[in-house]
């Protein structure tokens, strides 16, 4: 399924990893998924994860020349979110602006809407 707007966008340095981590891949991959599953203190957490195919009901979202399938039950969370990449001394990884959050924890690792 694909949509006229884009569910998520990507910046450059998110494109350019996720390009980095595909072609490392052993496996056959058509890009990375994301979804959402219930966890940690605030309710909510963002995966990563390979999609080996399209599921059923995924949105794709291509931007700036990689693929993100969006799982179904994660859409209404993610409209208008932004994918990043970020580097840092002690820590390095994907992080996600998103404007549906109403809070996140304060170790970063889960978020409420």
């Amino acid at each position: 399924m694909t949509t006229p707007f884009k569910t998520i966008t990507l910046t450059d340095a998110a494109a350019a990893r996720i390009k980095a981590v595909l072609a490392q891949s052993e496996a056959s991959v058509l890009g990375l998924r994301v979804a959402i599953q219930t966890k940690g203190c605030s309710g909510l957490s963002y995966v990563i994860e390979y999609a080996r195919e399209q599921g059923p009901g995924d949105e794709v979202v291509e931007d700036k020349g990689v693929k993100i399938f969006i799982d179904p039950k994660a859409m209404m969370f993610l409209i208008g979110s932004e994918m990043d990449y970020v580097e840092g001394k002690l820590e390095s990884g994907f992080q996600f602006k998103n404007p549906n959050e109403k809070s996140r924890c304060g170790c970063g690792e889960s978020f409420n809407v």
